[in-house]
């Protein structure tokens, strides 16, 4: 069963992403897009000289394609849930006395905002 603090938070985390990139006024992906497609291309073609083999037009398109802006945030949103997803489970697992991953969740998040408070010298 996975808990509903979790799944509220692929909502939540976009949002964060999304504030981000308000802040820095430079939209996803326009850092890098060109450089990954222009690497992607030369391996393309590396691969294509040693094999002696052609890649088809449509795969070729496919691979060179450099990440867009959505490609990315997808790519954190499913990077962030998976590590909470195994950090609750983890969690869960290794104390004896919580029984469903709903307590996990919150044993989690209460450590996180207990080390975050540890951390500014706000808490002992």
């Amino acid at each position: 069963m996975v808990p509903d603090m979790f799944l509220n938070a692929g909502g939540v985390t976009v949002s964060y992403f999304e504030w981000l990139k308000n802040l820095s006024h430079v939209r996803y992906g326009r850092l890098g897009k060109r450089f990954d497609e222009n690497m992607n291309i030369h391996i393309l073609g590396q691969i294509e000289e040693l094999t002696g083999k052609k890649v088809s037009e449509k795969e070729r398109k496919f691979i060179a394609h450099g990440a867009d802006e959505v490609d990315l945030v997808y790519s954190g949103l499913e990077e962030t849930m998976i590590t909470a997803l195994h950090e609750v489970r983890e969690k869960s697992l290794e104390h004896k006395k919580i029984k469903d991953m709903r307590t996990a969740a919150y044993v989690c998040a209460i450590d996180k905002v207990g080390a975050a408070y540890e951390q500014l010298g706000i808490f002992p």
